[in-house]
Order: C-alpha cells, then structure tokens, then sequence
C-alpha cells in the first residue's frame, strides 16, 4: 500500500475527527478526546491495509499449499535399447479435483511412474491427463482415491491476470530447485512479453510458437520447472519454465493467460488439436519500404511447408499476409508473430482461412483449406532384438525432408554389435518396407519384430538413405 502523503492524513484526520485541534494548542480537558481521535485516525488510516495484507498472507498460503514435487520415471529409446531415467519438477494443483499444471518437459508421454508430494509432505501417485509441447505444458491428475483413502487434504490456487503484468512488478517463484521442495525467491517481471525462439523444444519437440513468455530475473533452477509464477497474494500468473544457461538471472515463464486454456482444453479432451497451413512468418521490421507497406502493416510470409496447404494454394516466401480472415495483422516485431501464427492455428481443421496477400504491386485473396497442425517427431519405440530405435516418420517430418510421404519409421540409434548394426543399418536411414511389407505405423513393426523374437529368422529391410533405396537383411 502507498504511504499517504503528510497533506492527505491531515485533510483526513480534519474529515474524521473536526473537533481535533492540530497546532498544539490543545486545552488539557480534552486530553481524552484527543487519545480517542488518535486511535480512531489509526483505525480510519491502517484498517484497509491490515486487512488487505490479511487478505494477501491468505493467499499466499494457500498458494503454498497447492504446490508440490512431481518425481518423473520416463522411458527413452536410445542406441537400440531402452534407457530409464529419474528427474524432478515442480507443479501447482489448480481446481479442486486435483488438477495439475506443470510443464510438457516435466511429464510427458514418456513417464512410466509419476509421484507428488504434497504440501504436508505426503507423497500421492498421479497420471498423465494430457500434454501439449507447442506450450510446454502438461496437466496430471491426483490419485484421488487414494487421497481419500488416506484422508489426506490439499489446497487448489487459482489464475491471476498476466496480462496486467508490468515491468518492474514484484513477482514470487515457487518450485523445488534441486529438490528443495517449496523454495520461494523473489524477483520482479523483467519483460511481460518476450519473444524467444526454443530450438531445443520440448525433447526434439517444436514450442513456443503460439505464445510469448514472462521473463523475470526471480532465481529459477533445475527443479523449478513447471512450478507457479506469482503475485504477492498468491494468484498464478505464470509457469516457470527454463531460465538462461551461463546466464544471471534469466529465467522465463508461459502466461497464465496462455496456461489457464491449455488446462482447461486439456483437462476436457486430453489433447489439444490446432489447424495448419505451412507458413513459416518473419518480422517486417526495417523491411516495409522494399515491399511499399505503411508501418506496421502486415506480415512477411518467410518460407512455406513444400507440400502444405498454403504451397498448394500458391502462397510462396516473399508474399505479404495483409489480413486473416478480414483481421488485420501487424507482424512488424518477433513480438507480434505468435499472436498471428495462434490466429491461424485456433481455425477448425478443415476449415478455409482466407488471406488478403500482397505480391509485388498486386493484392490478390487466397483461400486456404487447413490441416491438423502436427509435430516432426513422431512415436519412438526401441527393437531391442535387433538393437534398433526407430522414430515413426511424420508428415511434418516428410515435408521438412523432402519425402514423398509419411511412410516408414526413421532410424534415431543402433546398438553396436546387434543384427541392425551388423546389417549396417544407420542412424537416419528411413526403413519404408520390411519383408516386402510397405511400413505405415509402428504396430506393423512390432509384430513383425514380436514374431523374429518367437522364431529368430532372417529379415529384409528396405531402407532408404540419401534419396537412395538399398537392402539390408537383419540375420539372427
């Protein structure tokens, strides 16, 4: 609370108590009367604020209680085998049922064992309700029969207003750093809309397209990840997720504006689905007069997908975006791309998205028909017979490497000595066919690798590498 100024106090003290003379010249009779008006100003003057910080201690504790640890056991497919792992993270549990956000990076697919220790330090099992590596963000579920069961109680936060932040505004991170459970540091919002982009993703995943992210100089350190970023009176605004390698101070959260959605879609369906059209965006800044554009006026088409809607509907790199679908859009700053790029990407599937396109002196509409927005990294399994770990190719995967379709899984490691490696199969090499059988999902492999398992027999690979087609034979 801001102190009063000297001049507001008087004029209040004369409002509340007339009778009160402030030059010193009291008569001694009213001695009584004075100590009364002095303890009626105190009340008239800090009432407000001790009820005000009651009410923010209020809730920062309860904010304390709906953090906790997530301990993560996932499964990694490496080298032809598979690879088992322990890490910590933090979350916050956010409705009433047990509901937690944390980050995509913290739990994924991946985990075989997920455990949270509660704010009374009583561990409880959780599941994976859904995740989302476009936002590194991820919801779980309680174990809450066994939290009946046990008779154990937790508290719930709830969502402040990110996109009120301010730079300079005093912000509190609470997590598990190192696995010191419920650590809280304290800092101030450095940058509420930071635009970085995360080539290391989520585990290969892609991230941050659709979203700018809170920078905060609060400490953030291994084990804060997915932990809440908050208000002095304990309200979400953010979750911490990465902070700058080598550097002090640097830490980086997803807006609660952007969190309280994703909980709420994923919490519903268990996934999030959002369109695509292949237009890879660039900022405008110091551009606009090679293209006659007025300042702060559309957006600069980068690079298109080969093969993605916006190729086949003629969009081409050089081409300006002036409107979305009779939105102007303004992608002058890195800034402003992801706001546009969400524009696009909350359409339906299926749905046609019409462009207002500058090229040259011509301005032409364009209608696009969208697809449903994938990741280049496909579902990863380890045949550990043959000592090889595969990726299932992807469309996006296809159209980023030229392939004519999505067919075949990709090789992402061999073990050394195995039959694959003895074959001489290599990491990269994209096997499309086994025994003459065209490989369109990783359950046709997994028989195939079930029955050589059963009755170890020799297996032909068709495998193409460098645009090239060659034969391998697996031999027991």
């Amino acid at each position: 609370m801001k102190p009063f100024p000297a001049r507001s106090i008087i004029a209040r003290v004369r409002t509340v108590l007339p009778f009160l003379p402030l030059n010193g010249d009291q008569p001694r009779r009213s001695a009584p009367r004075a100590a009364l008006g002095f303890l009626l100003l105190a009340v008239t003057l800090f009432a407000p604020a001790v009820a005000q910080a009651a009410s923010m201690s209020r809730g920062f504790n309860r904010l304390l209680g709906a953090v906790v640890r997530i301990d993560v056991r996932e499964v990694a497919f490496e080298a032809g085998v598979r690879r088992y792992s322990a890490s910590i993270g933090s979350g916050v549990i956010l409705t009433e049922d047990g509901l937690i956000l944390t980050n995509a990076h913290v739990a994924s697919p991946r985990a075989v064992d997920l455990s949270v220790t509660l704010a009374n330090l009583e561990r409880v099992n959780a599941t994976l309700v859904g995740w989302d590596h476009w936002t590194d963000l991820a919801v779980l579920r309680l174990d809450l029969a066994d939290v009946r069961k046990r008779n154990l109680t937790f508290a719930h936060a709830r969502f402040g207003r990110s996109d009120r932040l301010y730079p300079g505004q005093e912000v509190f991170a609470v997590g598990t750093p190192h696995g010191l459970t419920r650590t809280v540091t304290r800092g101030i919002i450095s940058n509420h809309a930071r635009y970085f982009e995360d080539s290391a993703g989520v585990n290969g995943y892609e991230t941050g397209a659709f979203n700018t992210w809170l920078q905060t100089d609060a400490a953030i350190n291994p084990g804060n990840s997915g932990g809440p970023l908050v208000t002095e009176d304990g309200r979400v605004v953010g979750i911490t997720s990465r902070g700058y390698l080598g550097a002090n101070n640097l830490g980086f959260a997803i807006p609660a504006s952007t969190a309280e959605e994703v909980l709420h879609l994923l919490a519903r369906d268990g996934t999030i689905t959002r369109s695509y059209i292949g237009l890879i965006p660039g900022a405008l800044q110091d551009l606009e007069n090679f293209y006659a554009l007025d300042t702060n006026t559309g957006m600069l088409v980068n690079s298109v997908d080969p093969g993605s809607p916006a190729a086949r509907a003629g969009i081409r790199a050089g081409d300006i975006v002036l409107t979305v679908n009779g939105n102007k859009v303004d992608g002058r700053f890195p800034e402003q791309l992801p706001g546009i790029q969400y524009l696009i990407a909350r359409q339906p599937v299926g749905s046609t998205v019409t462009l207002v396109i500058k090229r040259g002196a011509d301005t032409r509409e364009v209608a696009v028909v969208t697809e449903k927005l994938e990741s280049r990294v496909g579902e990863e399994w380890a045949f550990e017979r043959w000592g090889l770990s595969v990726r299932k190719v992807s469309r996006a995967y296809a159209r980023a490497n030229q392939l004519e379709d999505d067919t075949g899984v990709v090789v992402i490691g061999v073990q050394s000595g195995f039959p694959a490696d003895v074959a001489t199969i290599s990491r990269g090499d994209i096997i499309t066919k086994v025994n003459h059988q065209p490989i369109t999902s990783l359950a046709q492999l997994k028989a195939v690798h079930a029955s050589y398992e059963a009755a170890p027999a020799p297996t032909l690979f068709e495998v193409q590498r460098d645009r090239r087609v060659s034969l391998f034979v697996v031999k027991p």
